[in-house]
């Protein structure tokens, strides 16, 4: 646990936040829970910064520099925090790069350079690039996220560095902040002067001084990040740091993890993007046969060869983000899975030389005894989906569930390629000695293979981390490799730089940091005087962490088990002694793999995409919750951490979009754990009338639509302006937003509502060929859409279905429309935490459609929001297998008519579109893997040719985009990529499934959006 601060360090945080807000422009947080926020990285470690500073320009860094150097505060520079070994965690002033110190500076092209602030993150870079046909190549899995600041501070490398080398390789020059001030300018070192110069000469007097020592110590393979790069004066690495042999005095601060001086920008070397790739995929029943292959297929000449072992396939496999993808690199899915597989790329300027490459490989495996093991892959999009599950693989490593985890220490050592199968095997044995096994992936093509064997750190993880360290590192001198291959050294191998280097290049190491850094404020303990790996006070979970007792409102008990660390499997829910119940095992499957913060494809995570606040972040709401329920937060109400002020804040602009229950690796849900804190939340502070009105929506809609004249008088609303007003100042619903017309013609007074009323025998009958289902009608496509239902049946009947709408009936049974009401799935109250209500009416629903599933009838829903909560929140509100079984039929509209449509059963006649037919997905579409149904559906109507809009959230997120502190969010996110998109095809159709994503639609491009059902009965023949 982390100690409080002190009452003398208090007051010093004090002084500090005041002196930044005071001389700088930048933000300053002193809070425990926004210290918290920066107090880990995907490592195993955690420290509480002192304080933690935004900076908005290159001056507010100096000046921050300059005032804790005056106040002897130590500085450590982050970027996307991501680091695997604890670089960006200290008790320090943590200056994040990444909100505004991003910039691209100059991009020469001709030359093939560009200069950059150390904040931006590489995707976004390679983007910018891509339209010259350049590229940055040291292509780390994590360049979502990563910063190129963080890249050259640890010395990344990435999946092609055979091919490109590493970070230390492309990086030309970097001028930076000195510990005294004053800026220098790290180039050539024949060319330099003043600061870095003189600091030049020294390291030059050191590497003479220590040749043979360097010569001796320093490992001869590409792969080696320890310590700092004396030997740029001699160089040791099978690949020279320079071309020319030229001394560069940048690479000194490459790997240097921030030590030795904070980054002001970046001269990076580029590289032709390559015109063609083609991907050969090699599936091995031995793992130690993949080991052993690796030094042979580098000898056909690929950029890369990476490693993806069986766990990683499975997991792979069981992740719906990633089944189908996997699944294409494997020779028979149906077939055990392999051990292991390789991924061999080959990329060139034309196509067909290297498919001659990948027969050279087919022809290679058949000499190795292994014919017909290569799937050849030459599709540049399946070799994408395929590259992004395998960045993927340490986080998804890091999903099972328990408090085993795959723990990052001995993952980067390298070691030559001829000794990889023995020394792979050897391991292997040590970590079933102590009762592990290890997962492994990454690059094979160079002997560094990321391999974590699966230790419990709450428990005994600490001991066995220690012994398999130590039998580690003899087999990495036994076959003369590196013991820190990529990731660095951080805390979790700091202590190993000395058994690599040996005391006088230890101590050498040390002057440079003196002759850098005088008073030792730049990031101390990393790299040089670092801890022991095992100091249990460093943990994120030492022996120390406890979880507060509490009842959760949902149902967490599949996050509290225990596993196996050698066979993976679990315990019995529940069984897994969390006093949480579960939600602090579930919140604690964050391993801040930062995933979250990526901008490049799908939702993940709306709100840091407008703020890029860390709090509004997954990762940042999801190490608030671990912190607040371990009792780690100043809180002021600690009898409720889950309903805190402090959770407040970070959930406040979280619209429960459920994309990271499916794009993040790990599977943090965080659109559950907010209803939790709603449901903790509101119990304390109580519920506004916005809350209310909201939350009973179905309640009394159908009344409102009953009283003659309401509906027109409640419209009234939109069209005059005070009126809107006066609801935003008495309910905080903004003015700026029109709100949904009411009908009083609603559906359930349609003549022929009554007509669609059948029992599951009659839906399930054969005299209709079995065609029957069900079809939803929810609150919204009831008293304001009602057009979506009527348009749903007349696609469904022009298909052959019969329809089956549930509802609840009249006391009079006498008249002709028995159905006065439609079933609710609940979503408003969770929408406002009222749980006990969404149980009582969603198991009402649940009792009704029950029989139905029993028949295996399929269950349809037209709004993602609700049909979507039948599939997942049903199934943690204690409504038992009924539940479990209406989920396994729910489906939308447009999953069941194009799986029918695939199978053969439907034919219906559509008349060829006339328009373009642009397609926005809801995000619980898209998490739920919905969309491509869509469009598959959307292809039936002739000439549609339908395109996907590439989008976030739309920003409405149900009732967020009608609150008035959130409209201007709301559009922000609706204008990121969505409403921009629309504008640019004024002449077509847009197709957007949720009500609310419609809504926005309209208010934000005066277009009408359709439901999907509307465009299908709209070219019905």
């Amino acid at each position: 646990m982390n100690k409080p601060l002190h009452k003398e360090l208090l007051m010093d945080t004090a002084l500090l936040a005041k002196r930044l807000r005071q001389e700088t422009s930048g933000e300053v947080m002193t809070d425990s829970a926004s210290r918290g926020r920066y107090a880990t990285d995907a490592s195993i470690y955690q420290a509480m910064p002192i304080a933690v500073f935004i900076p908005k320009t290159a001056e507010d860094i100096a000046s921050a520099i300059q005032i804790a150097a005056e106040m002897k505060v130590p500085v450590l520079p982050r970027g996307g925090g991501t680091s695997q070994c604890g670089q960006t965690t200290g008790a320090s002033l943590v200056i994040d790069n990444t909100k505004y110190f991003r910039n691209v500076l100059n991009l020469n092209i001709d030359k093939g350079y560009v200069e950059i602030e150390p904040g931006i993150v590489l995707d976004h870079l390679n983007a910018s690039l891509k339209q010259y046909g350049l590229w940055y190549p040291v292509d780390v899995s994590t360049a979502a996220q990563a910063t190129i600041g963080g890249m050259a501070g640890n010395n990344s490398c990435g999946s092609r560095s055979i091919a490109y080398g590493n970070m230390v390789h492309n990086v030309l020059g970097i001028d930076a902040w000195l510990a005294d001030g004053q800026v220098a300018q790290f180039g050539n070192y024949a060319n330099s002067s003043g600061a870095a110069k003189q600091l030049g000469d020294f390291v030059k007097g050191l590497a003479h001084t220590l040749q043979p020592e360097i010569e001796t110590h320093f490992p001869k393979v590409l792969r080696r990040v320890a310590g700092y790069n004396l030997d740029i004066f001699h160089p040791q690495s099978e690949l020279p740091y320079t071309q020319d042999g030229s001394v560069n005095l940048a690479h000194l601060l490459v790997g240097s993890e921030g030590t030795l001086a904070y980054f002001k920008s970046l001269k990076l070397k580029l590289a032709p993007l390559p015109k063609h790739k083609v991907l050969g995929i090699v599936n091995f029943a031995s793992f130690y046969k993949a080991m052993d292959s690796a030094q042979h297929i580098v000898k056909l000449g690929p950029t890369a060869v990476e490693l993806v072992d069986r766990t990683m396939i499975d997991l792979a496999r069981s992740n719906p983000s990633f089944k189908k993808t996997i699944e294409t690199a494997l020779i028979d899915p149906a077939a055990p899975t392999p051990e292991a597989i390789l991924l061999v790329e080959f990329s060139g300027e034309a196509h067909a030389p290297l498919l001659e490459k990948l027969k050279a490989l087919q022809e290679l495996m058949g000499d190795l005894g292994l014919p017909g093991s290569v799937v050849a892959m030459p599709d540049a999009s399946l070799q994408k989906n395929l590259w992004e599950v395998r960045k993927a693989g340490l986080n998804i490593m890091m999903s099972l569930k328990g408090d085993g985890k795959p723990v990052s220490f001995i993952e980067d050592c390298a070691v030559p390629l001829e000794s990889l199968a023995e020394y792979t095997q050897t391991l292997t044995d040590v970590f079933s000695k102590y009762g592990s096994r290890g997962t492994w992936y990454a690059h094979a093509s160079v002997g560094t293979l990321h391999v974590r064997p699966i230790l419990d750190m709450r428990r005994d993880g600490a001991q066995k981390m220690r012994a398999i360290a130590e039998e580690a590192s003899a087999l990495v001198r036994k076959y003369k490799g590196a013991y820190s291959g990529e990731h660095g050294d951080g805390l979790c191998r700091g202590e190993w730089i000395y058994w690599q280097f040996g005391p006088k290049i230890t101590e050498a190491l040390a002057q440079i940091k003196q002759a850098f850094d005088p008073k030792g404020l730049f990031n101390p303990g990393k790299i040089v005087d670092p801890p022991k790996m095992d100091d249990a006070s460093n943990f994120r979970f030492p022996p120390s962490y406890r979880v507060i007792p509490l009842q959760p409102a949902l149902d967490w008990s599949a996050w509290n088990v225990q596993n196996n660390p050698v066979t993976e499997e679990t315990t019995a829910p529940g069984t897994g002694g969390d006093p949480a119940q579960g939600l602090a095992k579930a919140v604690e499957m964050c391993n801040n793999n930062g995933h979250c913060r990526k901008f490049d494809a799908e939702v993940m995570c709306p709100s840091y995409r407008v703020t890029r606040d860390e709090k509004h972040l997954t990762r940042g709401r999801a190490n608030t919750l671990r912190l607040a329920l371990s009792n780690q937060l100043d809180l002021q109400d600690e009898s409720s951490p889950l309903g805190s002020d402090a959770i407040k804040e970070v959930m406040e602009l979280c619209v429960s979009c459920k994309a990271c229950r499916r794009e993040c690796p790990t599977g943090v849900d965080m659109a559950k754990m907010k209803i939790e804190f709603l449901s903790a939340y509101k119990k304390r502070v109580g519920h506004s009338l916005r809350d209310l009105a909201v939350a009973y929506l179905p309640k009394y809609a159908s009344t409102i639509s009953s009283i003659p004249l309401l509906p027109s008088l409640l419209n009234l609303r939109n069209r005059i302006t005070p009126i809107a007003k006066l609801q935003e100042w008495v309910m905080g619903i903004s003015a700026q937003r029109s709100l949904p017309i009411w009908k009083s013609n609603h559906f359930w007074k349609q003549k022929t509502a009554h007509a669609y009323q059948y029992t599951p025998a009659q839906l399930a009958s054969q005299s209709n060929g079995g065609k029957g289902v069900v079809l939803l009608a929810d609150t919204f496509n009831t008293y304001f859409e009602d057009e979506n239902l009527q348009a749903a049946i007349k696609v469904l009947e022009a298909g052959g279905y019969r329809v089956h709408i549930p509802c609840k009936s009249k006391n009079n049974p006498t008249t002709q429309n028995t159905c006065s009401k439609e079933f609710c799935c609940g979503r408003t109250y969770l929408a406002a935490g009222m749980v006990d209500q969404a149980k009582a009416t969603l198991g009402e629903l649940v009792d009704h459609l029950a029989p139905y599933a029993e028949q295996n009838i399929p269950i349809i829903g037209l709004e993602p929001s609700c049909l979507f909560t039948l599939k997942d929140e049903a199934l943690v509100m204690g409504l038992g297998e009924l539940a479990v079984n209406v989920s396994k039929q729910a489906q939308l509209l447009e999953e069941f008519l194009a799986n029918e449509a695939k199978a053969g059963n439907l034919k219906l006649n559509l008349k060829a579109a006339k328009q373009e037919v642009l397609f926005h997905g809801h995000c619980h579409q898209k998490s739920f893997a919905a969309v491509t149904p869509a469009l598959e559906l959307l292809k039936l109507i002739p000439n549609a040719q339908p395109k996907l809009i590439e989008s976030s959230c739309c920003g409405m997120a149900g009732s967020f985009g009608y609150e008035a502190e959130h409209i201007e969010v709301s559009k922000q996110m609706a204008e990121a990529s969505l409403l921009p998109n629309i504008r640019k095809s004024p002449d077509s159709w847009v197709v957007a499934d949720g009500t609310s994503c419609r809504h926005q639609i309209a208010d934000g491009t005066n277009r009408e959006a359709v439901h999907i059902a509307k465009i299908l009965a709209a070219h019905l023949q």
